[in-house]
């Protein structure tokens, strides 16, 4: 169970609303940014899984920074992410889990998020940054420039309320393209996201997406 975070649990705790993402990353070499900071906010102590079809995204960007947050147990942390940011993003046959274990009385809890299974009813983004651990996917990408300064990405650049090192490693293109997407994420943001065909559901025991 890579993506379940260890420790005791409190009901009160079992959060079911979340923000779905995907994440889009290059199978190139990303170089974490020295010196970048963590996000505008605290991160939970859970990783979430993301399965995709496929993502498209137009005006690409990537480059590293920290996430920072706390365990289910309380305990401070920090992970190393890739942040993907794209100005428009459309993601077919989304499905998105996060395990939260050992709810009392009932055990480990599955939350399962599904939308965009119609091709013709993607799950759209704009403006969307996404602090990804993990991906596997196929790739390719448009008008790509790698190894530019972090500091030099407009439109999406840097996401506004973090800091990353400007001079650190980033990459960008004008299209990306991934299919067969499976990821692993700490956290999403976006301008707009609309899920179209959204279905929840809450699974005892262990269910996820990949």
């Amino acid at each position: 169970m890579e993506s379940v975070a260890r420790g005791g649990t409190r009901w009160k705790r079992f959060a079911l609303v979340m923000v779905p993402s995907v994440a889009a990353t290059a199978a190139i070499g990303i170089g974490l940014a020295q010196g970048a900071l963590a996000a505008s906010f605290s991160i939970s102590g859970q990783e979430f899984k993301v399965k995709a079809k496929s993502l498209t995204g137009t005006n690409f960007v990537q480059y590293g920074s920290v996430a920072s947050g706390k365990t289910l147990d309380g305990k401070d942390f920090a992970a190393p992410v890739a942040v993907s940011g794209f100005k428009t993003a459309t993601i077919v046959d989304m499905c998105q889990s996060v395990v939260t274990p050992n709810v009392p009385f009932i055990g480990n809890v599955s939350l399962e998020l599904r939308a965009g299974q119609d091709e013709n009813k993607p799950v759209e983004a704009t403006d969307i940054y996404l602090d990804v651990s993990d991906l596997k996917a196929d790739a390719a990408f448009e008008d790509i420039d790698i190894g530019v300064a972090a500091g030099q990405l407009k439109d999406p650049g840097i996401q506004p309320g973090t800091r990353a090192n400007p001079y650190g490693f980033a990459q960008r293109a004008k299209v990306a393209k991934l299919t067969g997407v499976e990821q692993k994420a700490w956290a999403t943001t976006a301008g707009t996201f609309k899920l179209s065909g959204l279905q929840l559901k809450l699974h005892k025991g262990v269910k996820e997406c990949f």
